[in-house]
């Protein structure tokens, strides 16, 4: 069995920051991805930032400059620093990780269960 769990969401006014982490527990033999996404009531959910376990990452155009990810893999644990935050960031931060639990090659995808994260004057 494996949990995400993530941390850190809050109500922030606009141009604020806000640090996320989701931590990884469980029966995990290795980590591949983990990422960040977020979604408003009514859309689809959508990809924030990913990082690969070698540290390669991926933004979307939107938070671009704005916010990174990093990981910690003694911790299976990954961050999302969100600065300069604008109201269009208000949306539930979904934490997802691509992993194995044995030396089999098979990977699951998990995801966490949610944090609000809320822009506000």
């Amino acid at each position: 069995q494996v949990q995400l769990v993530e941390s850190g969401g809050g109500l922030v006014q606009p141009g604020g920051s806000l640090r996320l982490s989701c931590a990884a527990s469980g029966s995990i033999f290795s980590i591949y991805t983990m990422g960040w996404y977020r979604q408003v009531l009514g859309n689809q959910r959508e990809l924030v930032a990913e990082i690969s376990s070698s540290g390669s990452t991926n933004y979307a155009d939107s938070v671009k400059g704005r916010f990174t990810i990093s990981r910690d893999n003694a911790k299976n644990t990954v961050y999302l620093q969100m600065n300069s935050l604008k109201l269009e960031d208000t949306a539930v931060y979904y934490c997802r990780a691509i992993l194995a639990t044995k030396g089999d090659g098979v990977r699951y995808m998990y995801w966490g269960q949610g944090t609000q994260v809320t822009v506000s004057s």
